[in-house]
């Protein structure tokens, strides 16, 4: 027998050592794919030096005035502590809450993924839409408005071009249409309910769904104390106090 065709088993470490530099590669490869297609991407989405005129030009379309002076306080920490907790820190994308979405399709929980950025990329440049090319677009967006615009100035768009229901688009519609303020004298109980309408404004009607509007609230409020701006008993007191709704 000829004894080059005679060749020993491999070994447990030989066969270890091989799959680990084929795992090795194969995940090199996969970086450099992700790295092209984020390349790709960069380059066929717009500038987005245009943000605020966006801003206006979709407030204008509505009849909607713009948020002035400084950012009410309540309702921003409300939309933040529901929305976004990791706003001030993420850069546009906040991906510990990307890679829990698509657990969140497959059980039907809230588990968020889709940062404030992304959500004002898909409002001002993808017009709403939610297709899955569409969503990487506003991922690649999202890092690009959070390095040109500033937290502030980021947080004002997204509340200026929220819909809140009713024919409401921006904040200040918001407040004064359903409570006949404007936004810096929100209420806790009113910031609240406002924050919760935007996941789903026509199901968190609180005109038509109150007790939706209620449940969605009590959401709000746990978040607000799960990021320590509201104490257990701050936010069950908030719970408890009426809204005072002007509209309807």
């Amino acid at each position: 027998m000829d004894p080059t065709l005679v060749r020993p088993p491999a070994t447990s470490r030989s066969r270890g050592a091989r799959l680990l530099r084929r795992t090795a590669a194969a995940g090199v490869a996969a970086a450099l794919l992700a790295l092209v297609c984020a390349a790709a991407a960069w380059l066929a989405t717009p500038g987005v030096g245009d943000a605020r005129e966006r801003v206006d030009a979709l407030l204008a379309a509505h009849g909607a005035p713009a948020l002035e002076g400084e950012l009410p306080e309540r309702i921003a920490r409300a939309v933040l502590a529901t929305e976004d907790s990791r706003f001030a820190d993420h850069p546009g994308v906040d991906w510990r809450g990307a890679l829990r979405a698509p657990w969140g399709v497959l059980t039907g929980e809230d588990l968020g993924g889709s940062t404030l950025d992304q959500q004002l990329a898909k409002n001002l440049y993808e017009d709403g839409a939610d297709d899955a090319p569409a969503r990487l677009r506003s991922v690649v967006l999202a890092v690009k408005l959070d390095a040109h615009w500033s937290k502030e100035e980021l947080l004002r768009m997204y509340l200026d071009t929220a819909y809140f229901g009713h024919g409401f688009w921006g904040v200040t519609a918001a407040s004064e249409g359903y409570f006949g303020v404007p936004p810096d004298e929100l209420s806790w109980p009113q910031a609240s309910l406002l924050a919760g309408l935007l996941q789903a404004p026509s199901a968190y009607d609180p005109l038509v769904h109150p007790d939706r509007a209620a449940a969605r609230q009590a959401h709000v409020l746990d978040r607000l104390v799960h990021v320590g701006e509201l104490t257990r008993a701050e936010a069950d007191e908030v719970g408890a106090a009426p809204w005072g709704l002007v509209t309807g």
